[in-house]
């Protein structure tokens, strides 16, 4: 290989790594090191079985001294894993960490391959390649952006209410936003948390009160992120206040303005309470409710709608002045270092499923529903009645609703077993109903839940395992008239049954939001083929995301139950906080510039660059690009048609060689 005298002083070591039979398995590694260490400026070559390890890294350190190396390549895993440690390594032995190079032969491959000659000779093709691309590259310095000290939670769920308190108690600013008019969540709608059966609201007014009145946290609910801008530590958030027509700070939610509301009874569908129950155009969502402020629903207020209204609701606050009939959107701009997402889920919806009745036949309720029934405070204060106004004395729950199923989705939902047989004891202590319970297969895997299931075979429900074919309302039978009945195959049984039920209770799954994808866009995220918010590694990073300073918690990342919830959401705080506690964030050097003298100021590169991170001066007629947030994907790179922009760690030169050294294998 021809280099110029600068080039000549190159000193290259390299070392393939055995990874324990990962690699060596399929490739033989001494035979690639042992021909690296033939190649142009390759002053040393070696094998060793993990290089990963302390030993292997400080093998490094200690050659580059004792060898005067001034390249490092090292041909092993993925660098998604491993390439911040050898850069380390490199470093370490008084090396500029960028004229290290990595050289993927496993996950590329020998976990790719089947025979053991091809694998072998690829592997060689691609250390030629990185041998002769690493002699063109330059020193780098890592750059430090300062940190905000703050963070914004997305989502007011138990994922943001315990990520939010997190924060908060370890002295951070904490901007909380939630769309709804409270938070809480879906668990603020629930009676009972398996498998302890604990009061959902004992355990989570407590905490969404402390959220309330802490001081380290703003809350903003009946709220949205509208606009996101910036990079990691240093981004300018713009949240949407939607108008509540209530001055918050003047209300204290005393509930005069409702008693008090020209409409006497209630006649508007109860959105907390799945529709079950009914509420005024003035409300609050419950009672616990946070913060303890009512809104006027726009869409059913008769002074909002018409104009003409009596307002008494005005006159019962008279001391007050709270309500406000002409107030507006709000836009309020807000810096943070980082952000948490913890947008949770939707349940499915049951419709889409005809077979089962749901929208049809009045005494088919979804599970949710049943929440709000056994519920104290719920529509009905806790009696279990049916919309006929009787009491259930058999009752269907058919699992799986919307999961496990190619037609639907095909993921389960994790949480379904448990809270159907939740709401089988619940049902049972209520009424003493006889319950069906009808499974694909029982899912219960955490702490304490196989228990319960066995309490729940003591209690006496009775488990059906197969899938529901159809739920329909019409008698072939004695003792079918004037019920639903529940056709199944019994598998266990080995035939298929007719059940007849007062009741049916549909055990619907967990969804992303249908607005997911909005909101990744927003936070410069990926989604899942299902739609769930993607994490940067399913078990090394499970709370990060592809963009820097931006967690994700809970159920908006996947199906999942209350502890690990909190759990994630205790996770993704504590990354967050190390960040802030840093102080300063490093950027990956491998970013674009600009050669200004062969820019043409065409801005061809600027709607293309999906980090927003080019702008243009006018000034000079060129295209500016911020360091800070380019993540060097290269696209403005490709697109440039004057070829005016570079990139670092993948300037034309070193890619030329690189092909150069696959292609020159014989």
């Amino acid at each position: 290989m021809q280099m110029d005298n600068q080039k000549a002083e190159v000193r290259i070591g390299f070392y393939a790594c055995h990874c324990g039979s990962n690699i060596a398995g399929m490739v033989d590694v001494v035979e690639v090191a042992k021909k690296a260490g033939k190649l142009p400026h390759v002053v040393l070559s070696r094998d060793y079985k993990y290089m990963c390890s302390d030993p292997g890294q400080e093998l490094i350190a200690q050659d580059i001294k004792e060898h005067k190396l001034n390249r490092i390549v090292v041909a092993s895993c993925s660098p998604l894993l491993h390439e911040h440690t050898f850069r380390t390594a490199t470093e370490k032995g008084g090396l500029n960490p960028f004229y290290f190079h990595m050289v993927n032969i496993r996950e590329h491959n020998s976990w790719v391959h089947t025979d053991r000659q091809e694998a072998t000779e690829k592997a060689y093709a691609l250390t030629q390649a990185a041998i002769r691309r690493v002699a063109h590259h330059k020193a780098l310095e890592v750059k430090k952006v300062k940190i905000e000290p703050s963070v914004l939670i997305v989502g007011g769920g138990i994922a943001g209410i315990h990520a939010a308190l997190t924060m908060a108690e370890a002295g951070k600013k904490v901007y909380l936003v939630e769309r709804e008019p409270t938070i809480g969540g879906h668990m603020a709608k629930f009676d009972k948390t398996f498998p302890t059966l604990d009061c959902a609201a004992c355990i989570l007014t407590p905490k969404m009160s402390t959220v309330g009145s802490h001081p380290n946290i703003t809350l903003w609910t009946y709220s949205e992120v509208a606009k996101v801008e910036g990079f990691v530590g240093n981004y300018k958030v713009t949240v949407k206040r939607k108008p509540r027509y209530i001055i918050e700070d003047a209300c204290v939610g005393c509930m005069e303005c409702i008693k008090s509301c020209v409409y006497k009874e209630p006649k508007f569908a109860d959105e907390f309470n799945e529709g079950l129950g009914k509420r005024k155009p003035v409300y609050i969502p419950f009672p616990q409710a946070t913060p303890q402020v009512v809104l006027i629903d726009p869409e059913t207020c008769l002074q909002l709608k018409t104009g003409k209204c009596k307002k008494t609701c005005v006159e019962a606050c008279a001391d007050r002045h709270a309500i406000d009939f002409n107030q507006k959107e709000e836009f309020i701009d807000i810096q943070v270092g980082t952000v948490i997402v913890a947008t949770g889920f939707k349940t499915f919806d049951a419709e889409r499923l005809p077979q089962y009745g749901y929208g049809v036949h009045k005494n088919v309720y979804t599970a949710l529903e049943v929440e709000r029934l056994v519920n104290a405070s719920g529509p009905t204060g806790g009696h279990v009645v049916m919309r006929d106004g009787q009491e259930p004395k058999s009752v269907g729950i058919i699992h799986c609703v919307g999961s496990r199923d190619k037609k639907t989705n095909r993921w389960c939902s994790r949480v379904c077993c448990m809270y159907s047989m939740k709401l089988a004891h619940l049902i049972k202590e209520h009424t003493g109903a006889e319950v069906y319970s009808f499974y694909i297969d029982m899912r219960t895997p955490g702490k304490g839940y196989e228990e319960f299931y066995d309490k729940l075979l003591e209690e006496g429900v009775q488990f059906i395992r197969g899938r529901v074919g159809e739920v329909t309302d019409w008698a072939y039978a004695p003792g079918e008239d004037g019920k639903l009945v529940i056709r199944v195959e019994d598998t266990l049984a080995g035939y298929v049954r007719r059940i007849p039920v007062d009741m049916v209770v549909l055990a619907s799954g967990l969804e992303p939001h249908k607005d997911s994808q909005d909101v990744r866009r927003l936070f410069n995220m990926s989604c899942s083929t299902e739609g769930f918010f993607l994490e940067r590694h399913p078990k090394l990073a499970p709370v990060s995301t592809f963009t820097e300073g931006v967690f994700i918690a809970g159920c908006c990342q996947g199906p999942r139950d209350i502890p690990d919830t909190v759990a994630q959401a205790g996770a993704a705080a504590a990354e967050a906080l190390v960040l802030i506690d840093k102080g300063s964030v490093e950027l990956e050097p491998n970013t674009a510039y600009i050669l200004e003298q062969e820019c043409s100021g065409c801005k061809s590169c600027i709607p293309l660059c999906p980090y927003t991170a080019i702008a243009f001066a006018e000034d000079r007629n060129k295209a500016v690009i911020n360091e800070a947030l380019c993540k060097g994907c290269g696209t403005c790179v490709a697109s440039c048609p004057s070829g005016s922009i570079v990139q670092n760690l993948f300037e034309d030169e070193e890619i030329f060689k690189e092909i150069e050294g696959v292609l020159a294998y014989e």
